[in-house]
C-alpha cells in the first residue's frame, strides 16, 4: 500500500524570479492543486557567493512564502553545481573523460566522486542546509544532489580516482598475486608486482582487460555510493526524521542504484517520455514516429517498476514532462491528453507524488527551451490544465494500491556493466535485453515486479525471470531453487564469473538450477534473423545447447535445433528473440501457472492493482474495452492519451 496518498508537485527556482513574484507563483499553484514544491537543487552560488560567506535570507523567505501558501517542501543539496570559487580551492576537482580530457566548469556536474576534497565540501555545504532547515516545519523531503550520473560523469579518468582506485583494488584483493590470477593477467604478459603500478583501464593501445574494466566500474560505482553516503550522514546529524531521497535518470546504469538507495527512505525519477524515445531508444523509425507525441508505451513504466524496487517500495516522479525538452535530437509537443495520462500511470504504479519539471520556462541559459507548466511571460502552458485535472482526479477517485504482481524480472547493474566492457556483438544492451522481456511480459496484459539481484525470496511471484545475468551469487542460485513458481533463464545468464572468466562448467553455471551447458555462442549482425518453428523470430544473440535427452523442448529453430528447452520448473532460453518469440515462449508459461493473458495492440495497456485494472492508451487510435475479457472498465472506449479505470472480474 503506498505510505501516502499520491498528490502533484512542482520543481521551482525562486532564485531565477523576482522575489515580488513568489506569492503570486505559490498561490497559483496551490491553486492547481499542487501540494509540494521542489527548490534549492542548483542554488549554491547564491546560497555560499564566497567560500564561508552565507546568504540564506532570500531561501528563508522562500521557503516560508511557499510553505504558508500551504505547499510542502522538497530541498534539494546545491552539490551537483559547485560554484566557480570552488575551483580555486579544488583545481582537480573536474572529471576527466576517456581520452584524459579535463570537463570544465561552464554548465554543471563538474565533479569528480573520487575527489575527497569535494565530497567533504559538498557534505560541509549540506551540514550547514540541514542545521538551518531540518526542523522546519514546511520541509517534507530532502533531496540530494541531482541526477547522479547525467552527463556521463560517474566514470572519471582523473588523479583523484586513479589514486581511488588502487586502494580500493588493494582493499579487494589483498595481494597482488590474488589480483594478478583473478584478471588473469598471465594473458599478454600483464601481470603487476605491485598495485601502485595499475594504471587506469581508458587509454591502454587496445582493448584493457575485461575484468580491470568491471572493476573499474566497480569502484566508480561505490564512489557514487559513498558519495551519496557523506550526504546522508551530514544531513543526519541534524535531522533525524525527514525522509531522503534521490533523483534517478531514465536508462541510466553505470552505478548501482540499489546500492544508493540502501541509504534513503525514497526513490524518484525524472520522467521525460519524448525525450526518451528519441534519445535512449533502439526502436525502428515507424515505431518512433507512431508514439512520437506520446512516448514508448513501455519505457516510463518499466523505470516506474525498476524505481519502486530501489526505494523499497517508496518512489516518486521527481520530474515529469509537461511539453517540449530541449536536450532530444528532436522535441515535439506531447499529445493533448498525455500529460495526464503519464502522471496517471506513475500513480498506477505506486508514486507517491508526480512533480513537473518546471513552474515557469526560463526565458535564459541552457533550458530556455524546455517548457513549463507556464509560459515566460506566465501565462498557462497547455499541461497546466492536465495537471489541474490530474490533481482534482487525485482528490476524488478511490485509491489504487500496489501489492507484488505476479511476474518477477531481475535486473543486475553489474550486468550491464560487463555487457557494455565485453558485448561480443556491436548491438548487444543488457538494458535492451530485459527492456524486450518486459515488454513482451506488458503485451500480455501483466503486472511486473523488478527484483534486485540481491532477492533472497522470490515466493510471491508465480513467474520469475533473469535475463542476461552475467554471473551468479549462491543466495540469487537458493533463492530460485526454493521458490515454487517457474523461473525462465534468459540467453546470456551465468556465462562468466564474478572475476570476469568463463566458468569452469561453461554458461550458464548453475547445475541446482538446470542441467545444460552453452557449448558456442554467436553474435549476429541487424540484418540476420532466424525463425521459430512456434513463430518469431531469433536475432542478435544466439547459443547452441548441449543437453541431457530428457530435456523438453519449448521452441526450436526451422532446423529443429532447441532454442528454448525446460527441466522441471526451469526454463533456459539460448537466444535473444523479437517480440513474437517472447510471446510464443512466455504465454503458454502463463497459461500453466493460472495467469490471465491478453495480447494487447502496440498502444494499449494494463496496469492490474489489488482488483483494480487501469487501462492507458498510448496509441493515436481509439480502442474498443469490452474485447478484453476478463476486466469490467468505467467506458467502453479509451482514446487515444486517455485511460480507463475498471476491476477484474472473477
Amino acid at each position: 500500500m503506498n505510505p501516502m496518498k499520491p498528490s502533484v508537485g512542482v520543481c521551482y527556482y525562486p532564485e531565477h524570479w523576482p522575489e515580488t513574484q513568489w506569492a503570486d507563483d505559490a498561490q497559483r499553484m496551490v491553486e492547481t492543486g499542487l501540494q509540494w514544491v521542489r527548490i534549492g537543487e542548483f542554488a549554491w552560488s547564491r546560497l555560499e557567493p564566497q567560500p564561508n560567506q552565507f546568504n540564506f535570507a532570500w531561501l528563508d523567505r522562500a521557503i516560508a512564502t511557499l510553505g504558508q501558501a500551504g505547499l510542502k517542501i522538497i530541498l534539494g543539496t546545491p552539490t551537483a553545481t559547485p560554484p566557480r570559487w570552488m575551483l580555486e580551492k579544488h583545481p582537480d576537482l573536474l572529471p576527466v573523460d576517456q581520452t584524459g580530457r579535463v570537463r570544465g566548469f561552464g554548465s554543471r556536474r563538474h565533479y569528480d566522486f573520487s575527489h575527497l576534497g569535494y565530497r567533504e565540501e559538498a557534505a560541509r555545504i549540506t551540514r550547514v542546509l540541514a542545521e538551518r532547515y531540518g526542523q522546519n516545519p514546511y520541509l517534507g523531503f530532502w533531496q540530494i544532489d541531482n541526477e547522479y550520473s547525467c552527463h556521463d560523469t560517474t566514470l572519471s579518468y582523473s588523479a583523484a580516482a586513479l589514486v581511488g582506485f588502487r586502494a580500493w583494488l588493494a582493499t579487494r584483493y589483498s595481494t597482488i598475486e590474488t589480483l594478478n590470477q583473478a584478471w588473469g593477467n598471465v594473458f599478454w604478459s600483464m601481470e603487476y608486482a605491485d598495485f601502485a603500478e595499475i594504471d587506469l583501464p581508458n587509454l591502454t593501445v587496445t582493448e584493457a582487460n575485461p575484468s580491470h574494466w568491471l572493476d573499474f566500474r566497480r569502484y566508480a560505482s561505490d564512489q557514487v555510493v559513498a558519495f551519496n553516503q557523506a550526504m546522508v550522514k551530514a544531513i543526519r546529524e541534524f535531522d533525524q526524521n525527514t525522509p531522503l531521497l534521490h533523483n534517478y535518470m531514465g536508462r541510466t546504469t553505470d552505478f548501482d542504484h540499489f546500492k544508493v538507495g540502501n541509504d534513503l527512505e525514497a526513490a524518484s525519477w525524472d520522467s521525460y517520455p519524448l525525450g526518451f524515445l528519441e534519445d535512449r531508444s533502439e526502436d525502428p523509425v515507424e515505431w518512433k514516429l507512431a508514439f512520437m507525441r506520446q512516448g514508448d508505451p513501455d519505457f516510463q513504466a518499466l523505470h516506474h517498476d525498476l524505481y519502486r524496487a530501489v526505494g523499497k517500495g517508496r518512489w516518486w516522479v521527481m520530474e515529469q514532462q509537461p511539453g517540449p525538452v530541449n536536450w532530444a535530437p528532436f522535441n515535439p509537443v506531447p499529445l493533448a491528453g498525455m500529460v495526464r495520462l503519464w502522471g496517471w500511470e506513475a500513480i498506477a504504479h505506486g508514486a507517491e507524488v508526480v512533480s513537473y519539471f518546471r513552474w515557469r520556462q526560463a526565458p535564459f541559459a541552457q533550458e530556455q527551451m524546455h517548457a513549463g507548466l507556464l509560459r515566460p511571460d506566465s501565462e498557462p502552458s497547455r499541461a497546466l490544465a492536465e495537471v489541474k485535472q490530474l490533481a482534482q482526479e487525485l482528490k476524488q477517485h478511490p485509491d489504487f494500491t500496489t501489492k507484488p504482481a505476479p511476474v518477477a524480472l531481475v535486473f543486475d547493474y553489474e550486468s550491464d556493466w560487463a555487457w557494455t566492457t565485453q558485448p561480443q556483438g556491436k548491438t548487444f544492451s543488457y538494458f535492451r535485453l530485459v527492456f524486450e522481456h518486459y515488454r513482451a511480459l506488458r503485451r500480455l496484459g501483466l503486472s511486473i515486479d523488478i527484483c534486485p539481484p540481491s532477492t533472497t525470496d522470490f515466493s510471491a511471484y508465480s513467474l520469475v525471470l533473469v535475463p542476461g545475468l552475467m554471473a551468479w551469487t549462491q543466495s540469487l542460485k537458493a533463492a530460485l531453487q526454493t521458490t515454487k513458481g517457474l523461473v525462465v533463464l534468459g540467453a546470456r545468464t551465468g556465462s562468466k564469473t564474478r572475476d570476469f572468466q568463463i566458468p569452469n562448467c561453461l554458461a550458464p553455471d548453475c547445475p541446482e538450477l538446470i542441467n545444460l551447458k552453452i557449448a558456442q555462442v554467436e553474435s549476429l549482425p541487424p540484418s540476420y534473423t532466424e525463425e521459430l518453428l512456434q513463430g518469431g523470430l531469433i536475432k542478435n544473440w544466439r547459443e547452441y545447447l548441449s543437453l541431457p535427452q530428457d530435456t523438453s523442448i519449448l521452441l526450436s529453430n526451422l532446423k529443429h535445433e532447441p532454442i528454448a528447452v525446460r527441466q522441471n520448473k526451469v526454463i533456459y532460453c539460448g537466444a535473444w528473440l523479437d517480440l513474437e518469440g517472447y510471446l510464443q515462449l512466455l504465454e503458454p508459461l502463463c497459461h500453466e501457472l493460472g495467469l490471465t493473458t491478453i495480447r494487447l495492440p502496440d498502444g494499449l495497456r494494463l496496469r492490474q492493482l489489488g482488483q483494480g485494472v487501469v487501462a492507458f492508451n498510448y496509441a493515436s487510435e481509439t480502442y474498443d474495452l469490452s474485447l478484453l475479457t476478463g476486466f469490467s472498465f468505467d467506458k467502453t472506449e479509451v482514446k487515444a492519451a486517455d485511460l480507463a479505470f475498471g476491476r477484474i472480474l472473477k
